[in-house]
């Protein structure tokens, strides 16, 4: 490829709100262009690479047996509402009508088209197991898009899809799909961590994270400082300490304009943790209030997971005052029985709590579960947080920001029995399968390939993911320099970016940095005379002189990771 040709060159300057290092170095290397928030335009260097991304994971995908298929962006919206996630996706996906009134979506994700693409073909437990694949499209309205590839409204996935015949079979499945997984990330040259994390609106009963360790990533991982406990924030656990304390008389105490816990706590002057905070939460079947203490956080993957349903976000003041509630003043005492109600279990271990009064400008102090309201469930519903130990050997947990590459779950067969996709079993039965689902961001593994290999310079893509191997220039004006890098470029064909502009030689060398592709050979003047050219390795910066009759084997030995003593 001739760098005169190329659709894009380098830029040296990139928007200033721009921050993360992959955002940077794929604009000013013209991999990407940016058409507005979250939207993104890969450009030529940017689609050889996500080739090479797609190449890699297709083999992995094809030595498990997978087959590839592709379904579309759009799907009818009556899908989403037999599989019942019709509303669970709330705003991220985006739903419209075409002209002749019929419902559609633009998929956020794929169960539901593929478990319905399976009715037609899919009919004895003889055809399970079964492996399908694709790379496709998602569109998913981010309401805060950011770092460029890293959270995109719009990118590529590979989505894979398993169904088999028994949860056992699902199970003997998942350390297949989760050693091929580490294979892709090795492949890539990523350092990974995997962690257990929650379901989200994917449902399902268990799921796993693969994250790269990335100080400005979206996910934070707790791990044991000592055993072997890892999981993301959302469903981490933790011991939870308290004091225990003589019960005190309940009281009625004026506190005006103390509508959050940083006002309260410092209106009565007590930390945090001797403070109840209630929040108020939609679902698909109504409000459900929840209660941990005020120097917790909600998680919403472990209230999903008690109340068995979805969680679409906090409720409005409007909802809130129709069941007679008090925004700002929320408390438990008194409420509607009927309103789901979950008690965290530190609340319930805790002594003289202050809770909400349901009134403005008031709260109760020294409130105790069991003896000034009860009901409810009580189970662990709260984030940890930093300084708790671990619950399983009671040493520190420590918290580590990451970006999420890949998520495997076990759905079990919530989709198929939802969307009566079944099978006949030997007898005549039917079966519903039992599913996994598996996905890994194409265009986010590129971002985190330069977050994970990059230098002040530019980028150092690995040689398997680089859009060229080599990268060649010339320095000197003369026609047998000229000559002898069209004979390199024309030996190596399609491996080779050549960079035949008249720009100055530190134009050429710094833009070869900026690509980062993994070999530079440099034909110059000087060189040629003394009978060698100049090869260099991105990574390890190393430069050797060759002569052009060895050149081919120095470049094989380079691809072979052999570097030469």
């Amino acid at each position: 490829m001739l760098y005169s040709r190329l659709f894009t060159k380098t830029l040296r300057e990139v928007p200033q709100d721009v921050r993360s290092p992959s955002t940077m170095f794929l604009l000013k290397g013209g991999y990407i262009r940016s058409l507005g928030q979250g939207l993104y335009g890969i450009l030529p260097l940017g689609l050889r690479v996500l080739r090479n991304i797609e190449r890699i994971i297709r083999e992995e995908m094809n030595a498990l047996g997978g087959q590839e298929v592709s379904v579309p962006l759009v799907t009818p919206r009556e899908f989403w509402r037999k599989s019942g996630r019709d509303q669970w996706i709330d705003r991220d996906m985006v739903r419209f009508e075409d002209r002749a009134g019929k419902e559609l979506v633009i998929s956020p994700t794929h169960e539901e088209a593929f478990v319905e693409i399976l009715k037609s073909s899919l009919h004895s437990y003889r055809d399970l197991p079964l492996f399908l694949y694709q790379f496709q499209l998602k569109f998913r309205d981010e309401e805060k898009p950011r770092q460029g590839l890293i959270r995109a409204k719009e990118f590529r996935m590979k989505d894979g899809y398993s169904f088999h015949r028994s949860y056992t079979d699902l199970n003997n499945f998942f350390p297949k799909i989760y050693a091929a997984y580490m294979r892709i990330f090795n492949r890539c040259e990523i350092p990974v961590r995997v962690a257990e994390a929650g379901v989200g609106y994917m449902g399902g009963e268990k799921s796993f994270e693969f994250l790269m360790p990335l100080e400005h990533g979206d996910d934070t991982v707790v791990e044991c400082t000592d055993c072997d406990y890892k999981a993301n924030k959302e469903i981490a656990i933790a011991a939870k300490e308290y004091e225990v304390e003589p019960l005190k008389e309940m009281e009625k105490v004026h506190t005006p304009g103390c509508s959050t816990m940083e006002a309260l706590s410092k209106f009565l002057k007590i930390p945090k943790s001797r403070l109840a905070k209630t929040l108020i939460y939609r679902t698909p079947r109504g409000l459900a209030l929840v209660v941990v203490r005020g120097d917790y956080e909600v998680s919403l993957e472990k209230l999903r997971r008690i109340l068995k349903e979805p969680i679409l976000g906090l409720a409005s003041p409007e909802e809130a005052r129709k069941e007679e509630l008090e925004p700002g003043y929320l408390s438990p005492l008194g409420i509607n029985p009927e309103i789901p109600l979950v008690i965290d279990d530190l609340v319930v271990s805790s002594f003289n709590l202050v809770y909400g009064a349901n009134e403005a400008n008031y709260h109760f102090a020294n409130v105790n579960y069991g003896r000034d309201y009860d009901g409810g469930i009580v189970g662990d519903v709260a984030q940890v947080k930093e300084g708790q130990r671990c619950l399983f050997c009671g040493k520190p947990l420590k918290f580590t920001r990451c970006l999420e590459l890949g998520h495997i779950f076990k759905l079990g067969d919530y989709y198929c029995r939802s969307m009566d996709l079944s099978v006949q079993e030997e007898r005549g039965g039917r079966v519903y399968p039992f599913m996994g689902a598996y996905g890994i961001g194409v265009e986010r593994l590129m971002a985190a390939i330069v977050e994970a290999n990059h230098d002040d310079q530019g980028i150092i893509w690995p040689l398997s993911i680089a859009p060229f191997r080599i990268y060649l220039l010339t320095i000197g004006k003369s026609g047998t320099v000229r000559q002898t890098a069209e004979h390199i470029h024309h030996t190596l064909r399609d491996t080779v970016l050549y960079d035949d502009r008249s720009e100055s030689a530190g134009v050429k060398l710094k833009d070869a940095d900026m690509l980062g592709i993994p070999i530079r050979i440099v034909v110059s003047t000087g060189g040629l005379q003394e009978g060698y050219v100049e090869v260099r390795e991105r990574r390890t910066g190393m430069m050797v002189k060759v002569s052009k009759g060895n050149l081919m084997t120095m470049i094989e030995d380079l691809e072979k990771g052999r570097l030469p003593v």
